[in-house]
């Protein structure tokens, strides 16, 4: 057997490429071709398409698939997290069933984690999951969900034990949601976008093979997607480009990229845009105060330090390393640059941050960086949440006094009824 290097992989799947890739196939056509080859993840086990690469080989195809301008599996939205985590903890039935439709794009995927009543203590879910008859009847209510209005399927964290402690209770469900009793309503955020919704959960119901993994064990499931999340946070843009060339592959993936990343276009915003800081300081003079070089030197100071964080999370996964507590600690870096972003832009424009549309900064830009970026701070876990992970798992801090993980979950005093 010859020996996997990265001249060997580039070599076949250049190969595979040249021999294959046609921009006048229809995207779930070309796409399936793609899946089939192993070449569309090929760090995914062999035998679920892919070819069982490191992470560093699977970047030696990506660059083979954008030489040659071949458009890749789908991969905007909440679909990458259901697929990983389908792939940690689902069945053969699970993998067999859902796999395939994510990465072709034919199905779309939200996640129904948070709750009104229990802000950052996932754990604290009420949402019920009850076994009757031969099915599972949910009831319960979720918010902040990401792409609910036009989603398939949805990834449910749901109580199916009051009687024990909180993170002993729940478990992990796949759940149709076009199906009666799942009712979608938007909402508006304070920077005019309308990325979330809140989802009523009313005798939805689940078949009992759609449980993913064991029950009561859907804390450690979840955990799974929250780190995935995190070490992925704000990178969508980065993958998700679409073309303008007329053939028919291109035209249907730029209309998927509009559709899937609507919800997410003000996440530039979110992040503070330091991109735009020296630019805007030139523009407008500010450049010239020397107490504000200070500033804008911390700042792209902070920034270069939060993206070595990044990379050095990525080489431990190079190395094979399971998603771990780095995530956090990007995650709240990506906090502080954003927030020290926006003071920053406040700092050049003055006023003129305040206006929105034509008569802002920008055309209204620095307004929406201002009130988009405490955002980044509460979604996938707020920072006092990566906080509390940074100090327990990465510095062996003791772990905080806590008054509500031991007994059974009914006797925790909460804000909702169980």
């Amino acid at each position: 057997m010859s020996e996997v290097t990265e001249d060997s992989i580039r070599q076949e799947s250049r190969a595979w490429l040249e021999a294959n890739w046609d921009p006048n196939l229809s995207l779930v056509e070309w796409r399936n071709r793609l899946i089939d080859s192993g070449w569309g993840v090929p760090t995914w086990p062999v035998d679920w398409y892919g070819k069982a690469l490191s992470d560093p080989l699977g970047r030696v195809v990506a660059a083979e698939l954008e030489r040659i301008g071949a458009v890749g599996v789908a991969k905007t939205g909440i679909r990458s997290l259901a697929a990983a985590t389908i792939l940690v903890h689902g069945t053969d039935m699970h993998k067999e069933k859902f796999l395939r439709r994510i990465l072709t794009g034919e199905d779309t995927w939200c996640q129904l984690f948070s709750e009104p009543g229990c802000g950052s203590d996932l754990a604290g879910a009420t949402t019920r999951a009850d076994f009757k008859g031969n099915k599972w009847i949910i009831n319960g209510q979720k918010v902040w969900t990401t792409s609910a209005h036009h989603a398939q399927y949805g990834l449910l964290l749901a109580r199916t034990d009051w009687d024990v402690p909180k993170h002993q209770g729940l478990s992990f469900f796949i759940i149709d949601i076009e199906q009666p009793g799942v009712e979608v309503q938007p909402l508006r955020q304070m920077n005019s976008h309308a990325s979330f919704n809140q989802v009523f959960l009313t005798d939805a119901e689940i078949a009992p093979e759609y449980l993913l993994n064991e029950l009561g064990n859907g804390w450690a499931v979840a955990t799974t997607t929250l780190m995935h999340e995190r070490r992925g946070a704000d990178s969508l843009r980065r993958y998700a480009q679409a073309s303008d060339r007329p053939e028919r592959v291109y035209v249907e993936e730029a209309a998927e990229i509009g559709v899937q990343l609507e919800p997410y276009k003000w996440y530039p915003q979110r992040g503070g845009r330091v991109d735009l800081v020296v630019e805007r300081a030139k523009a407008t003079g500010a450049f010239d105060d020397p107490a504000m070089r200070q500033e804008i030197a911390k700042l792209l100071t902070l920034s270069k330090a939060a993206e070595w964080t990044d990379r050095r999370a990525r080489a431990l996964q190079d190395k094979g390393g399971p998603q771990g507590p780095e995530g956090s600690l990007g995650k709240l870096a990506a906090s502080n640059v954003a927030r020290m972003a926006a003071q920053v832009h406040t700092a050049i424009a003055g006023s003129d941050a305040m206006l929105t549309g034509e008569d802002g900064a920008l055309d209204g830009v620095i307004a929406e960086v201002l009130v988009s970026v405490p955002a980044i701070s509460i979604a996938g876990g707020t920072d006092e949440i990566q906080k509390n992970i940074i100090s327990e798992r990465v510095l062996k801090m003791p772990k905080e006094a806590r008054t509500d993980t031991k007994g059974p979950f009914r006797d925790v005093p909460r804000n909702t009824v169980g």
